[in-house]
C-alpha cells in the first residue's frame, strides 16, 4: 500500500507571518500582507503576525500582531528596522505552535525566523516584496550588491517555496543564482474601487484644473529610489517645451519638501487611500512612474485599472504590467529624455490617450484579488509538513 503525502490544508494551518512592514506604514507590502491575513483567516487558517509597530499605527491592521523590537531607519524615520525576535515573541511562537512560517522580509527578523524554522523542523516559505539590490545605488552602497545577493541565495535556498510577483523579477533572481522552487504570485487590484467611472469634474475644479487640462500624476512614497530625479526632469521639461499640462503628486515622505521646491506649480495631495486615492487616479489623464526598484508596482496596476495610460521604467515589476505602445510606454531607467518624450506624446495626443486608456483598464481586469490570494492558498496546500 502506497502512503499518500500528508499535504497541508488551509483550515489546518497555523501560520506565523514575519514581515518588516505591517501596520506602521501604509505601503504596498503592508497592505498586501494585511489583505492576505484577512483572506487566510476567512478560510479558517490561524495566523499570527510578527512585525515592528509604532505607538500610532498608519491604519487598523488585520489579525493578531505580535510586536517585535525595532528602531527607526537612519534618515528614514517612517521605516523601521526590526532587531529580531524578543523573548516575548519567541514565547508567543512556542505557545502558538505554528506549522508554517511565511517570511516576507529577509531582514534580522526574517533571519531569526528562518533559523527557528530550521531548528524546530517547521516548513518555511517566503515571498519577495522588495528588490533590495536595486536600492543600493541610490544610497551609494553599490559595493554591497555582491554580498546582498550571496545572502539572498543562502536565505531563499532554505525556503520550500519563494513567491515572486512577476516573471521579470523571477528572471533577475535566477540570473543571480537563486535556485529552488520559485513561484509566481502577482498582486491584485480592487477593480471596483480603482475604476475610470470615479473621474470627477468636481475634484478637478476644486484644484483649478480645467476640463481640457491634461493631468500627469505620480503616486508613490516620496523617497529617492522611486525615481524622483526623473520625475522632476519630466515635469520641468514639459514646462520648458511649452507643453500645457498639470502635475499632481500623490504621496508623502522625506523628499516632499525638496520636490515641492523643484516643482512649485505641481499640486501636492499628500498620502491618500480608498475612494480619495481612486478619485485622484481616475481624475487624471497620464500616469508617470519612473521607479526602477519595484518587484511588482501596485500603484501602476491601480493606475491602469483607473484607465490611465502609464509611462514607466523598463525594469522589473513595471515592465510586467505595462505593454509598450498598448497600455502605455516603457522607458529606459533613469533616461529623463525618453521619459519626457513619451509623456509629451501622450499629453499632446488625445486619441492615443483614449485608446491606451481602454486597453489599460482591460489589462488590469486580470488581477482580481480573489484569484491572486486563492493562488497563494493553493501553493500552501501543495506543501507537505517538514
Amino acid at each position: 500500500m502506497i502512503t499518500q503525502p500528508n499535504y497541508m490544508k488551509i483550515p489546518d494551518l497555523r501560520i506565523a507571518l514575519f514581515t518588516g512592514a505591517y501596520n506602521h506604514i501604509a505601503d504596498g507590502v503592508s497592505l498586501t500582507l494585511n489583505r492576505l491575513v484577512a483572506y487566510l483567516e476567512g478560510r479558517g487558517a490561524k495566523v499570527q503576525v510578527y512585525a515592528p509597530t509604532v505607538a500610532v499605527p498608519a491604519f487598523q491592521h488585520s489579525g493578531t500582531l505580535i510586536a517585535v523590537p525595532s528602531v527607526s531607519a537612519p534618515g528614514r524615520p517612517d521605516y523601521r528596522i526590526s532587531l529580531g525576535l524578543s523573548t516575548k515573541a519567541r514565547r508567543s511562537l512556542t505557545d502558538f505552535k505554528p506549522n508554517l512560517f511565511h517570511i516576507a522580509t529577509p531582514d534580522f527578523l526574517g533571519l531569526a525566523a528562518l533559523r527557528m524554522a530550521v531548528r524546530t523542523n517547521t516548513t518555511a516559505v517566503s515571498s519577495y516584496h522588495t528588490h533590495f539590490a536595486s536600492y543600493l545605488d541610490y544610497y551609494r552602497l553599490g559595493r554591497l550588491e555582491g554580498a546582498t545577493w550571496r545572502y539572498l541565495r543562502w536565505f531563499y535556498g532554505n525556503c520550500r517555496h519563494v513567491y515572486v510577483p512577476t516573471r521579470s523579477m523571477l528572471d533577475v533572481m535566477r540570473a543571480n543564482g537563486i535556485e529552488g522552487d520559485l513561484r509566481l504570485w502577482p498582486r491584485g487590484v480592487e477593480s471596483d474601487l480603482f475604476n475610470p467611472g470615479r473621474r470627477s469634474s468636481a475634484w478637478r475644479k476644486e484644484r483649478q484644473i480645467g476640463d481640457s487640462d491634461v493631468v500627469v500624476t505620480f503616486v508613490s512614497r516620496l523617497v529617492t529610489e522611486k525615481g524622483l530625479g526623473v520625475l522632476k526632469d519630466v515635469i520641468t521639461g514639459l514646462r520648458d517645451r511649452g507643453v500645457a499640462h498639470r502635475a499632481v503628486i500623490v504621496g508623502d515622505g522625506p523628499e516632499r519638501a525638496d520636490l515641492a521646491a523643484a516643482l512649485p506649480a505641481a499640486i501636492f495631495e499628500g498620502h491618500l487611500t480608498g475612494e480619495e486615492l481612486a478619485t485622484a487616479y481616475a481624475s487624471s489623464d497620464v500616469f508617470l512612474f519612473p521607479s526602477e526598484t519595484e518587484t511588482f508596482g501596485n500603484v501602476t496596476l491601480e493606475a491602469l485599472s483607473s484607465g490611465l495610460p502609464a509611462v514607466v521604467a523598463n525594469a522589473t515589476g513595471s515592465n510586467a504590467l505595462v505593454e509598450d505602445g498598448v497600455t502605455g510606454f516603457l522607458a529606459p531607467p533613469r533616461d529623463s529624455t525618453v521619459f519626457l518624450d513619451r509623456v509629451e506624446r501622450l499629453v499632446s495626443d488625445p486619441a492615443l490617450r483614449s485608446r491606451m486608456s481602454s486597453a489599460a483598464r482591460q489589462s488590469a481586469e486580470r488581477y482580481e484579488w480573489s484569484e491572486v490570494l486563492g493562488q497563494l492558498a493553493g501553493y500552501y496546500e501543495e506543501l507537505e509538513p517538514a
